[in-house]
């Protein structure tokens, strides 16, 4: 596999530092051996927005994979490439292969815009006067993607028989309200956070996002 290019903003504000997507695809790099570079893009200059970079990403998103011969977009996609030339990933054989990928599609199409909208009510737009009116719906929502993976996890330490895409992806969904209160009532969901965390491959992915933007921090005011 040739060497790869992965985009990432240079800084980020502290409230979403470990949570931008390229997080996911790092990991999933990490879990399999391979290296990488940064394509680095000012998000206060909005370099994401450029047309040169939309090329690569038509949404204007992070992150963006290249690797010769091949540009991708979206994470799932780009996790699933990596995956598939991965057996820690993904198993060999069907159908614990087949299981593992329907694991990432429900992370990013069942769980993640349930989460993702309490998320971003509480955070982006904490005191916005829509928020306390519909709180209660999107915490609705959420509670019942939450109780749908407890009930799978129970008695288990991961999704399937042993880790997966599936459960690297699950885990950064899981990522965006591990902060939030709703989460103090599922600590077989935390545990299960932990676990995924706890993974050398994780921790190095983290590492390297944060160092990334440390040293890109804009001066102290």
């Amino acid at each position: 596999m040739s060497k790869v290019r992965v985009s990432t903003f240079s800084w980020v504000p502290q409230q979403i530092q470990g949570l931008v997507r390229d997080l996911r695809v790092r990991w999933a790099l990490e879990e399999a051996g391979l290296e990488y570079e940064e394509l680095l893009l000012d998000l206060a200059r909005r370099e994401h927005g450029a047309p040169a970079y939309r090329k690569l990403q038509p949404f204007g998103q992070v992150p963006a994979y290249m690797e010769e011969g091949l540009t991708l977009f979206e994470t799932g996609a780009i996790v699933l490439r990596i995956a598939e030339r991965c057996e820690a990933l993904l198993p060999a054989a069907d159908p614990g292969r087949a299981r593992a990928q329907a694991w990432m599609f429900a992370a990013l199409n069942s769980v993640e815009p349930f989460l993702f909208g309490l998320f971003e009510a509480e955070v982006f737009c904490a005191g916005q006067s829509w928020v306390a009116e519909r709180r209660p719906v999107l915490m609705e929502l959420a509670t019942r993607r939450l109780d749908d993976l407890t009930g799978v996890l129970d008695g288990r330490e991961y999704l399937e028989e042993r880790f997966t895409a599936g459960d690297l992806l699950m885990a950064t969904v899981l990522r965006m309200p591990q902060g939030l209160p709703i989460m103090a009532g599922y600590p077989m969901l935390g545990a299960y956070l932990e676990r995924c965390q706890a993974r050398p491959a994780y921790q190095r992915a983290l590492a390297a996002q944060l160092a990334c933007y440390a040293r890109h921090a804009p001066p102290a005011a």
